[in-house]
């Protein structure tokens, strides 16, 4: 019993290491982050949900967007925000097998959209007559139940198999919630089987959305470049910034910090912290700007609101 603890009730969180006398700083632009990642995609819902000129599928997935960087930022939140701003390091492991899940499943759910929207970018530009015949209605219900059956199935057995581990005494994370390697690596037992299904999962779902991202933008530019005019050329490749900025938003971090972890041996655990941090709190914070940027109608349905707010303030101050 000296060397693991098999009714370990909490594990302790690690904030930025070597930052520990700033976490009350911190906290602030992380406070900063989960009300506007909150406010940017409960607008973005609120206007596509408002907008009838908004009702096409290319909206209907970039709601679906909405929606999952808004469970993404509210896996994280119940963890950080106690830890940088009052402390907290205790987590209960139940609390902590449920934070994992969530946040592996709202993870595997962003990259899942973001693959039915380089789908939806493909038809659009590739057969635009058939556009609205191809993504109907039941359709784009039926892919939204596949992104929701595929990323809550397969992320089910991974807290119900490190439920079953034993830990050892040191039961210290390297971040600020809990993620499945993390807590993997403090079971005192033979974790190959957890290794390989998670590796499994991740292969099984990112790898194999990024793999079909990139086939379908090679074959979005293939049909691009056989397009005659300049001009259309160049409308067609705007239709997708929007996408390939949220797709790099989502990768690049998730890249990096693999790439550190493979080879990485002496990176600073601080610069880990800070990559885990981009992939999981700036993709929520980020796109709803992006797409706000990019996308002229929710840009003007914005402005609308704004001007219609200021209006109203204005007429209460002068009554």
């Amino acid at each position: 019993m000296s060397h693991f603890n098999h009714t370990s009730t909490s594990f302790f969180l690690t904030g930025l290491p070597g930052l520990e006398a700033m976490h009350i700083w911190l906290s602030i632009p992380l406070w900063a982050m989960y009300v506007a990642s909150l406010a940017g995609n409960s607008l973005i819902l609120w206007v596509v949900r408002w907008e009838p000129a908004l009702h096409q599928p290319m909206y209907c997935f970039l709601s679906m967007l909405a929606v999952t960087d808004l469970g993404l930022s509210a896996s994280t939140l119940p963890t950080m925000l106690p830890l940088y701003t009052l402390g907290l390091r205790e987590v209960a492991v139940d609390l902590c097998l449920a934070q994992l899940f969530f946040i592996h499943t709202f993870s595997v759910m962003e990259s899942s959209v973001l693959l039915t929207m380089a789908f939806d970018r493909f038809v659009a530009i590739s057969k635009p007559l058939h556009y609205g015949t191809i993504l109907t209605s039941p359709r784009i219900a039926s892919l939204g139940l596949a992104v929701l059956v595929r990323s809550v199935g397969l992320h089910i057995p991974a807290p119900i198999m490190l439920k079953k581990l034993p830990y050892c005494q040191n039961r210290l994370l390297s971040h600020s919630y809990c993620l499945h390697p993390d807590v993997m690596k403090l079971a005192c037992a033979d974790t190959h089987i957890n290794s390989a299904y998670g590796l499994f999962v991740v292969l099984s779902t990112l790898g194999v959305d990024s793999v079909l991202i990139i086939l379908s933008y090679g074959l979005i530019l293939q049909t691009v470049l056989s397009i005659a005019s300049k001009a259309e050329r160049l409308k067609a490749l705007n239709t997708c910034v929007s996408h390939i900025c949220s797709v790099l938003l989502f990768y690049t971090p998730m890249i990096g910090l693999s790439m550190i972890h493979r080879f990485g041996k002496r990176a600073s655990p601080c610069s880990r912290g800070v990559l885990s941090y981009l992939h999981f709190l700036i993709p929520p914070v980020l796109n709803p700007v992006v797409y706000t940027i990019k996308t002229q109608q929710i840009r003007l349905r914005m402005l609308r609101i704004f001007w219609s707010c200021g209006a109203g303030i204005r007429d209460i101050r002068g009554h």
